[in-house]
């Protein structure tokens, strides 16, 4: 069998077979699929987060889950034996919708629930790390916020990561919400971080559809995972866009944990306005960044029209890092 990347919390050593799914489905139940049909996802990550190759007749080991993905899939936890590959970390669920540009989803058949010596189903559940106590940073939490999908947030929080550990600091990084990825984790680590934490550490495969409340105390289960580690500095990522219904509303309680908010946008218009939501909640925006970086021009027009500056992701790895964790790159009012 092949193991997927949302398994990851599981020790290995645990006594596991597989029998008939016995209850109905719930998010981060974890089941064996065979691969009937390769789609989009061609690939996934197995534990580690290296690509493994699929074929067809492949048995998958992923968890059920839900996935919101403006620019990819839309996804919820299965209906039946037939489904879906939603991500290349191993979420199990059935496609609803789709973005145009991706092809057909990889196909699934579910033969089982991964159960363990008694015969229990197992869930990334089973594995959750316990909610820490109460920590912080010697310095600073910087939570990175993005204007929409693949705006640049995971390039943004681990070029801050990188800054911080090129100044000798030990940065901490987080991803809040989102699907379990090897990719994100790997970028925090390659970057320098000193220690990384996720909600999959918490017993979420995916974030989308867990009560809204349990998202607030994951988010600070991870920054205080992080800052119990030693990082003098903590970096945050929440993932897909502002507008999306739960990030909209951990916004609202970002206020008590961060003390810097980095926006990544894709253009000066969407920068504007993201950081008029972030100022309309109190939330200290210190920079832009992300894909509206790589354009001069662009950045021009919102550094003029929103009076905050538009830092790379090679400048914040390159010290401007230490002005956002610093506080002495100023947020206009």
């Amino acid at each position: 069998m092949k193991w997927s990347y949302v398994t990851r919390t599981m020790p290995y050593e645990l006594a596991t077979t597989v029998a008939p799914v016995a209850r109905d489905p719930r998010s981060g139940d974890l089941v064996v699929c065979r691969v009937t049909r390769v789609g989009v996802h061609d690939h996934a990550e197995d534990r580690v987060g290296r690509r493994m190759r699929l074929f067809p007749g492949d048995l998958l080991v992923g968890a059920y889950g839900n996935r919101y993905a403006t620019d990819f899939y839309e996804g919820y936890v299965p209906r039946g034996s037939r489904t879906h590959l939603l991500t290349a970390g191993g979420l199990v669920g059935d496609v609803v919708a789709a973005h145009d540009a991706h092809g057909l989803p990889t196909e699934l058949e579910v033969v089982g629930a991964l159960v363990d010596g008694e015969r229990r189903p197992l869930s990334t559940e089973d594995f959750a790390a316990p909610m820490p106590a109460w920590s912080a940073p010697r310095l600073a939490t910087v939570a990175v916020v993005g204007s929409g999908m693949n705006a640049g947030k995971t390039t943004t929080a681990a070029a801050l990561v990188r800054g911080c550990a090129r100044a000798g600091l030990l940065a901490g990084a987080g991803k809040v919400t989102g699907s379990g990825s090897g990719k994100d984790r790997w970028a925090y680590v390659d970057a320098g971080a000193h220690s990384v934490s996720d909600f999959l550490d918490f017993g979420m495969p995916s974030t989308f559809g867990h009560p809204l409340e349990r998202l607030a105390s994951t988010m600070l289960a991870i920054r205080n995972t992080l800052a119990g580690d030693g990082a003098d500095v903590v970096v945050l990522e929440i993932a897909d866009g502002l507008l999306m219904p739960e990030t909209s509303w951990l916004l609202g309680r970002l206020g008590g944990v961060a003390d810097a908010v980095v926006l990544a946008a894709v253009d000066a218009l969407s920068a504007r306005s993201g950081v008029e939501i972030l100022r309309g909640l109190g939330l200290p925006v210190h920079a832009l960044s992300g894909l509206l970086s790589r354009s001069p021009l662009a950045s021009r027009e919102a550094a003029a029209t929103i009076g905050l500056p538009v830092l790379s992701p090679r400048a914040l790895a390159d010290g401007a890092a230490l002005d956002v964790v610093g506080g002495t790159t100023s947020a206009a009012a």
